[in-house]
């Protein structure tokens, strides 16, 4: 099985617990920004989880589809956004299940990509993203900074909270990042594993290029800081041309 579809489960709303609305609606306001989004306009938040940043654009008025391979975590959207318009789907990123120019925009928020070993798997997202989006619309992906995860990954990280205890190991493998997550409750000990290919600024556009995607800027930061080899991030911004 490969590792996505075992990782983002029951255990995976411990681990990343921390990741709260607030931070989502910081992110999606300043996407909403880059992108010039109007209310009323369609957008795809691609790998919605458990739907934060879908609820982020339904609050500035967005039509919003969610779509994510877990069930687990569309029910959890789907639960927490009982009172909201928000459509979500179950479906694969590389195959998606809309229309050509279904969509004003697509987002792909946090490091939601890169999940395929080879380089063709990872491209045909990007293709999806521009084929699902209308001419002239907009699109975002927010990834990680190659450069500053090479210099600042922490190998080993421990936590306690509510009884369970977790503990995420992290190494470079190649082109690479890889994490071991131990979850370690009264039910036993329980192993997962993440992976993500690394890409550097001119792979990605060299990527989106061939994918028909037109970009037109590159963040390093949420807080609107350009891209450099220092950014916490790689947020790369553009339009899908006719």
């Amino acid at each position: 099985m490969p590792w996505y579809e075992e990782s983002f489960g029951e255990d995976y709303l411990l681990v990343y617990r921390h990741r709260n609305q607030a931070s989502a609606g910081r992110e999606v306001q300043a996407a909403a920004g880059w992108l010039d989004l109007k209310e009323g306009e369609s957008v795809l938040d691609l790998c919605c989880g458990t739907g934060r940043h879908s609820i982020a654009l339904d609050d500035l008025g967005m039509q919003v589809t969610g779509i994510d391979l877990s069930s687990v975590l569309l029910q959890v959207a789907r639960e927490t956004s009982q009172e909201r318009e928000i459509v979500y789907v179950q479906g694969d990123m590389r195959d998606l299940p809309f229309k050509e120019g279904s969509f004003d925009a697509v987002l792909n928020l946090f490091t939601s990509f890169g999940y395929f070993a080879e380089d063709d798997e990872n491209v045909k997202v990007l293709s999806e993203i521009a084929r699902v989006t209308r001419q002239g619309g907009g699109f975002l992906v927010d990834f990680l900074n190659r450069r500053a995860v090479e210099r600042g990954l922490v190998p080993r990280s421990e936590r306690e909270q509510e009884g369970t205890r977790i503990r995420e190991e992290r190494w470079i493998d190649g082109s690479f990042v890889r994490k071991k997550i131990t979850v370690t409750d009264h039910l036993g000990e329980r192993h997962y594993q993440e992976r993500v290919k690394m890409y550097d600024r001119k792979q990605m556009m060299r990527m989106m290029e061939a994918a028909g995607l037109t970009v037109d800027q590159v963040w390093g930061d949420f807080d609107g800081t350009l891209y450099s080899e220092d950014s916490p991030r790689m947020i790369i911004t553009g339009r899908v041309e006719g």
